[in-house]
Formats: C-alpha cells, structure tokens, sequence
C-alpha cells in the first residue's frame, strides 16, 4: 500500500490526493502505525510500604499521615525533588518538610520508634516466639495473645492491661493517666471519652504496639504542646514513622556563645522545674538523658526532643499497680528491651532524680569553659554539687548565676522583645 500512494506522487495524479499523500508524509504505513502523543506525568516518589512500614500493619503506630506522604505534601530535606531517590531506610530520623497548601514549607522530624535492625529483630522474635517460624503475618500473631484478647474485651484501659510493657510512661500507672491516653489518642476520631468503644480491634492494636515499643508518640499527643507542654507538636504517623515539628538536638548548641549557652541552661532548668510541678498533679521523671534529648527551635525556645525516657507519677491518685505483679512478662515487654531487664520501682525515684541526671550529663558539656574565670568557678562548684546531692539548692544558685549573663536580642525571638518590658526574664 505504501508503495501504490508513492508511485501516484511521480504519476500527475489529482491535487487533492496529493495534498492528502503529502500530509501523510508519503508513507501510509508509518502514519497508521505512529503512536498516539504521551501525554505528560508528574514524576513521583517511590513510596514502598516497606520503607514506611505499612506492610507491617497493624503491628504499627498509624495511618493518619500517609495521604500527606502520597501527596508528596511531606518531603525529605536532601529530596525535594520528587524524581530523586528516597533516603536510606536504615536511618532512624530524618529532616523533612510540611506543607498544607503546597506554597509554604516548613520543617517537621521524621523519626523510627526504634532502628529499622531494631524493628527487624522484634518481628522475628514475634514470629519465633508464637509461631515457631521465621516469618509470619505479626498482626496475626499478635492478636492470638492473651494480652491482646484482654484488650478486645475491655471496655476501658486499665493497669492490668499495661502491666509488664517496658516503657516508663506505664511503670507507675494510675487510671487517670490511663484514661488521658485513651481520650487523647490522636490516630482514631476525637470521641473524648474514657471508655475504648470508640477503638476498634485495628486501633487497639496499634495502640499496645506503640506503648510497647516507644510510648514518645503517645506523650506528645496527650500532653500537647498548645496546651503549653514542653513537647514538639505531633503531626501524625504512617506506618512506623512519625511526624512532629523540627528542633536541633542540644548536641548542636554545646559550641555556642556564652548568652545562648546560659539561655539554653536556664531553660533546661525551667523544664524540669515545670515537670515536676504542675497544675496537673502529675510528676515526670526521665530515666536517662543524653544530647539528643532536649531540642531547640528556631526561635530558641527549647523542648523535650526525645520523651522515649520520660516516666510519670500520679501524685494525685499514686501507682494503682501492684509491684509484686510488675513482673509478669510476655512478646509485648520484649519488643525493643531485653526481656530479663528489671523495671524501676515507683518509690525509688526521688524529687531531684532528673536534675541530678542533667546535672551530670547535659550542663557541664553547654557551660563548660564559657565564662571569666570568677564565674566560671562558681558554675562548675554548683554543677559538682547538684551532681553529687542537694541538687534542688544548687539549681537554684546556679540559676541566679547565669540569669544575668544572657542578653536580651533578637537571637532569642521566643521571648524577644518581651524581655524589654518584663522582669521575668
């Protein structure tokens, strides 16, 4: 057929056909058989439920969040560029940035409860332990354990019910705590109530998996920072990774000048003055601390980064679990701690616990060698003390101290130009 269309070029045949040969190019063949335009299409993250743990639901934190990842509304900080590829996912936290109309941007933390070898290791150890494999569906697994079907029956979340789990949050339990997390919990509809009705089999295991594995989701939803809580604000999950807002670990301000080092010290000890008295009645203690524990803003207000260590004590309604029965254990009080280690007793935790833990491990590396010899010899003799004992006594000298150094500028915007007009700071 091509050949006939071009020979009746060579041959005078009607204008009209040779018009519509020459439109064709010549060649019929080629134009019936050419491909229709490809339209264009937005390149994409390659989103894995690997990557985000989803292929692990409901052995999970959530899902509130995902949309904002497929809609490529949350990016990672080094891949703004959506046809670049996803970081590392052995990572445990990365930068990232939030957008709710797709024109402004700002900073959030995506964090992992645990390392991804961390996570690894625990689903193997479920599969192992209750079905004798090495892989297995977790949700599954999970929901045949007794812990679990005592969930499923209860009408509300009682200390029996988190009695065992590692986390600090829940070793000195009382039902008021108990039922904040219930009303508070940010992955299912706001029905504020106490009773679980609301939780369905999905949620409630999601819910004992993350108080299981890392309970610091869980304090920044029931202790919210609009409310004032010294907490970055939580975002949402999807999968295993959680988004909150950004802060610089304090790790970053250990080189600072000498202001910013007495700010960020004085506020260190406003922290831990608030978390022990409160208008709540509640006593937050932490367990360890180190440099990433704490984090700055960008206005220079500081918070608890990392709330994974953090304890509490009901001073209002005390520890409504028996510390005989502390000691039942079971796959759920090994997902990310050694099976065999033994839980804090409630009554070993002094009013001064974390001062003297700051005391010894955060103050001296933000203070040292930053001031004149006379000053500086008075913060380390303070520092030596709160360390050692008296701690309450000596935080309060050593506040007096640097509450004269810092200065009042724009450097400081989370209390600038207050500062100007107030005796408070």
């Amino acid at each position: 057929m091509g050949r006939w269309i071009c020979c009746l070029c060579s041959r005078g045949a009607d204008p009209l056909m040779l018009l519509l040969v020459l439109a064709l190019g010549c060649n019929f063949s080629t134009a019936a058989t050419a491909s229709p335009p490809v339209p264009h299409v937005k390149p994409s993250y390659s989103f894995g439920r690997t990557f985000l743990g989803l292929d692990k639901c409901n052995a999970c934190i959530g899902t509130s969040i995902c949309k904002k990842f497929f809609k490529e509304e949350i990016r990672f900080d080094t891949w703004l560029s959506s046809h670049l590829k996803l970081p590392p996912s052995s990572l445990l936290s990365y930068s990232g940035n939030y957008t709710d109309d797709a024109k402004s941007w700002r900073q959030v933390d995506i964090t992992r409860l645990s390392s991804k070898y961390q996570h690894d290791r625990a689903d193997r150890r479920i599969c192992t332990a209750l079905l004798q494999s090495r892989t297995c569906s977790l949700e599954r697994a999970l929901r045949r354990t007794p812990r679990f079907q005592k969930w499923l029956r209860a009408k509300r979340l009682t200390p029996d019910l988190v009695q065992g789990l590692p986390s600090p949050l829940l070793r000195c339990p009382s039902q008021r705590l108990l039922d904040r997390i219930v009303r508070r919990y940010a992955e299912v509809p706001d029905a504020g109530s106490i009773y679980m009705d609301h939780l369905t089999d999905r949620d409630r295991l999601r819910l004992l998996y993350t108080l299981a594995v890392n309970s610091h989701p869980i304090l920044l939803q029931i202790f919210p920072d609009v409310e004032g809580w010294p907490f970055p604000r939580y975002l949402g999950s999807c999968g295993r990774l959680v988004v909150s807002a950004s802060t610089r670990p304090l790790r970053d301000f250990f080189g600072a000048t000498p202001e910013v080092a007495a700010d960020l010290a004085l506020q260190l000890l406003a922290v831990l003055r608030s978390m022990a008295t409160n208008d709540l009645n509640y006593f937050f203690y932490f367990t360890r601390v180190d440099a990433g524990t704490f984090g700055v803003f960008s206005n220079g207000h500081l918070f608890i980064r990392d709330a994974s260590t953090l304890g509490i004590i009901d001073r209002e309604e005390g520890s409504q679990l028996m510390e005989g029965h502390q000691e039942h254990k079971d796959i759920f009080s090994c997902l990310t701690a050694d099976c065999q280690s033994a839980f804090v007793s409630c009554d070993s935790i002094g009013e001064t616990h974390s001062l003297v833990l700051v005391c010894q491990d955060l103050l001296p590396q933000l203070l040292r060698g930053k001031f004149p010899p006379p000053v500086q010899e008075s913060i380390d003799s303070f520092l030596q003390r709160c360390a050692r004992g008296g701690a309450g006594a000596a935080a309060a000298e050593l506040a007096a101290i640097l509450r004269p150094l810092r200065s009042c500028d724009s450097r400081f915007a989370y209390r600038y130009p207050d500062c100007r007009y107030s005796d408070k700071y």
